[in-house]
C-alpha cells in the first residue's frame, strides 16, 4: 500500500508544483458550463495465410466524458458523467467485454478562504452488463459482476481546494461508503451450511463478495477519501487527465487504502481524429487482493458536445 500513497503524493505534489506557476487566470462565468467529448475507438486486426498465427479480431469502445457545472456567487456545483462500453471478437472466442464503466461525480462548494471551500461530495461507479470470470469457466452461464452488482455509492462533507477547472482536489474525513449487490450472487451451500458465491471464481473470496458477507446485500463503510483532478497539455495536440481517488475505512483494516486511478491521453490529429491511451488502476482488497489493471489504446473518433 505504500505505493500506491507515493502515487497519490506525487500527483498532489505536481499539482501543486503547477499551482504555483499557473498565471492568474479570468474569472469564472457565473450559470451554467457544460461540454463534453464522445469518443470511439476502434482496433482490428487481419491474417491470411500468416505462418506466424494470429485470429482475426475486432474491438470497439464507446465512451463520453461530460461536465455540467454551475457556479453563482459563493455557490458551486461541479458534476462530472464517465462513462465506456468496450466488445471484442474474436474466432476462436467469440464476443467478449473489454470495457464496461459508468461514474458520476457530483461536489457542491461554499466558498471558505483563499482557494479553499467548504464542500459535500458524492460518487455513484457501477457498470452496463454482466461480467464473467473467463479464466474460471469459459462456459460457465455465472456472472461475477453486473449493473449495480455491485455498485459503490460514497458521500461525505469537507474541504476542496480549487485552483481552477483542471486543477483540484478534496478533502472528505467523514466519508460513507456503501456496497451493494443483488440476491443473485448468492447460492446456499449445504455442505458449508452458509451462502457462497455461486461462480466458484477463483480470484474471489468464495465467503463473501466484495467485502459483503454472505447471504447480505450491503457493506457500510465509514472512512477519510480524498480525490485530485488535474488535466494539462503534455506538449501541442497531447492533453493528459489525471483523476485520483482513495479511501481508509476506519472501521476496518484503515492501512488497506482503496485508490482508483485514471489517466486519459489525447493525442489529436485533427478536430475529429486522435489516438487515444486510457489506463485505470484500481486496488480494493475487497473485490480481490491485487491491483487491476485496465488499460484500452486505439484510433478514436471525437465529437464535443
Amino acid at each position: 500500500m505504500k505505493k500506491l500513497l507515493v502515487i497519490g503524493a506525487l500527483l498532489f505534489s505536481a499539482t501543486y508544483s503547477y499551482a504555483q506557476d499557473a498565471t492568474e487566470e479570468e474569472a469564472p462565468k457565473e450559470g451554467w458550463t457544460k461540454g463534453g467529448t464522445f469518443t470511439f475507438l476502434l482496433n482490428q486486426s487481419a491474417f491470411s495465410n500468416w505462418v506466424s498465427g494470429g485470429d482475426n479480431n475486432i474491438s470497439a469502445t464507446l465512451g463520453v466524458n461530460y461536465d455540467f457545472n454551475y457556479l453563482r456567487g459563493e455557490w458551486s456545483w461541479d458534476n462530472k458523467v464517465i462513462a465506456s462500453y468496450g466488445l471484442n471478437n474474436t474466432k476462436d472466442q467469440g464476443t467478449r467485454k473489454t470495457d464496461d464503466r459508468f461514474e458520476f461525480n457530483s461536489i457542491v462548494g461554499k466558498e471558505a478562504f483563499g482557494n479553499w471551500s467548504y464542500s459535500f461530495f458524492l460518487n455513484l461507479r457501477t457498470q452496463f452488463t454482466n461480467g464473467f470470470d473467463y479464466s474460471n469457466d469459459p462456459d460457465a452461464d455465472f456472472h461475477t459482476s453486473g449493473l449495480f452488482n455491485p455498485g459503490y455509492l460514497t458521500f461525505g462533507p469537507g474541504l476542496q481546494w480549487k485552483k481552477n477547472e483542471n486543477l483540484k482536489f478534496n478533502l472528505a474525513p467523514a466519508t460513507s461508503k456503501i456496497t451493494f449487490i443483488s440476491d443473485d450472487l448468492w447460492v446456499y451451500d449445504d455442505e458449508l451450511d452458509t451462502f457462497v458465491q455461486h461462480s466458484g471464481a477463483d480470484n474471489v473470496n468464495a465467503l463473501s463478495a466484495y467485502g459483503i458477507d454472505p447471504g447480505d446485500k450491503t457493506r457500510y463503510e465509514l472512512g477519510f477519501y480524498a480525490s485530485g483532478y488535474y488535466k494539462f497539455n503534455l506538449m501541442e495536440n497531447v492533453s493528459v487527465e489525471n483523476i485520483l481517488n482513495l479511501y481508509s475505512n476506519y472501521l476496518e483494516d484503515p492501512q488497506n487504502v482503496d485508490m482508483d486511478y485514471t489517466m486519459n491521453v489525447v493525442m489529436k490529429i485533427n478536430e475529429y481524429l486522435s489516438t487515444n491511451l486510457n489506463l485505470q488502476l484500481v486496488y480494493d482488497d475487497n473485490a480481490v487482493s491485487a491491483l487491476q489493471v485496465r488499460e484500452v489504446f486505439g484510433l478514436g473518433v471525437n465529437v464535443g458536445f
